[in-house]
């Protein structure tokens, strides 16, 4: 049973302090250069967004504006239409108080 653990603890490799190369992890100007694009993609996508965004709601607002308009000369018509037909009922029913 000793024999098998000196054997494992044999396997098992020490991990021993080494220097590393700045120049393996580091981006270097290649990584600068994608990093870049990608900021500037990133922030032209969000201008775009924004700018989409707007003109959605100033659709909105002045859909909302022609319907409130097409909806008070509706009313306005409606109005119009009752009142000559209460001036032709009055008229036809003979009591013109001038006669």
């Amino acid at each position: 049973m000793h024999a098998l653990a000196g054997l494992l603890a044999a396997a098992t490799p020490t991990p021993t302090p080494s220097s590393v190369d700045p120049n393996l992890v580091t981006p270097g100007p290649w990584g600068f250069v994608v990093f870049a694009f990608l900021a500037l993609v990133v922030v032209l996508l969000v201008w775009d967004m924004v700018r989409r965004i707007r003109r959605a709601r100033y659709r909105e607002e002045v859909n909302q504006e022609l319907d409130a308009e097409a909806q008070a000369a509706a009313e306005a018509d409606r109005a119009v239409i009752e009142t000559e037909a209460d001036d032709q009922s009055t008229d036809a029913a003979g009591d013109d108080p001038r006669a």
